[in-house]
This record gives structure tokens, sequence and C-alpha cells, in this order.
């Protein structure tokens, strides 16, 4: 199975009995303390899912997921809560988190909710991966092709593109192939996408 399932709760009964289960069902996983421990462990941009208490220590799991979206982490978050921190949970998940497990939670909820986000983790680090490959694509454009790239993004044709660059309108066709080409487009809608995912 993909993905590693990051475990965060100053509980080391609760991080115990969630390894030995999560093991036992096939994952890789690894366990912290805190939430500043795992931050120290640099697992960011690993394609997995993060386990996380409400309740903690120095830095809750609703601020840990906040933090990570705020990095541009793919790692997808579900909340482990008690009954009174139900109101948190329902804000983490509107704020991105794949799920909240209520205490105690039956071992196959918990291992359901695990399949779902590993999905998620997965698509989510691809998207990370074809958003680093466009932007440094992007890297490649002289300053005219990226021109060029910009005005074709807003919807101008090539005689419009020509006319506001100052430039004959083969000259923009030329310049349109070459960032093409550099961008590793298939078509202008790809192209489109493609900028759109790193210009915006």
């Amino acid at each position: 199975m993909a993905g590693t399932v990051f475990i965060v709760d100053d509980d080391p009964g609760i991080r115990d009995s969630l390894e030995m289960l999560l093991q036992t069902a096939g994952y890789e996983t690894q366990a912290f303390a805190s939430a500043t421990e795992f931050l120290a462990g640099n697992m960011l941009n690993t394609v997995g899912c993060l386990i996380a208490d409400v309740q903690m220590p120095e830095m809750d799991g609703v601020t840990l997921q906040k933090e990570l979206k705020s990095r541009g982490s793919p790692l997808q978050v579900i909340v482990m809560t008690g009954h009174a921190d139900i109101p948190i949970a329902v804000g983490a998940m509107k704020a991105g988190a794949v799920d909240f497990l209520e205490k105690p939670f039956d071992d196959h909820v918990l291992l359901t909710s695990v399949a779902k986000a590993l999905d998620r983790a997965t698509m989510a680090g691809d998207h990370v991966r074809e958003a680093r490959n466009t932007s440094a694509r992007l890297a490649l454009l002289t300053e005219r092709e990226r021109q060029v790239l910009e005005l074709i993004v807003a919807g101008k044709a090539n005689k419009v593109i020509a006319h506001e660059l100052s430039i004959s309108p083969r000259t923009v066709e030329i310049h349109r192939a070459r960032v093409m080409e550099k961008m590793d487009a298939g078509n202008l809608a790809d192209l489109v996408r493609k900028a759109l995912a790193v210009l915006a």
C-alpha cells in the first residue's frame, strides 16, 4: 500500500495501539509524541496521511493541520477527538481534514478513513509534483516568451498579442510554438491549464 501513516499523539498508549493496528493491516507507520517533533522530522513532502489528536500540548492537531496546509504539504489529515472537541473537529473538516474520529472508535472505521486519506494523498502528491515540474519549465522561458504566455492565458488572440507587444503576428506564432514546446503542452488547453496552476 502506497504512503506512510504518521501518528501524532502525546499519549504513548494510543500511539502504540494505533501503530500495531495499522502495521497489522499492512501500512508503514511512524509515530511522534508531539506536533513539533513531527515537524522537526521534515516529512511534509511525503505522500501519506497524518492522524493527529486534537488536544495536545504545545501545538494541537488542528494547528498542525493548518501548518501543513500553509507549507503546501500533500499529507492528508485525520483528526482524533474527544466528545467535547467535536466543534473543533468539524472546523478541521471544513479546513480540509479527510475525517474526524471520535474516541473511542472502531478499528474498521479507522482503517477505512486511512485508506480514503491515502487515496487523496496520492492525488495531492501528483498535483504537487506536476506544479513543481511546470514551475521548472516556466523558468526556462525567456522574458518575451513569458509575456506571450501570460497574454495567451488572458485569452488574447495572436493579432492582439502582436499589437500589445509591438511585434509581428508571425513572431508571436514562433514564440507561441517555443512556449508550447518548453511547457511540454500537447495543445492550447493543456498549456492554459498548466500555466494557470503556477501563474495564479
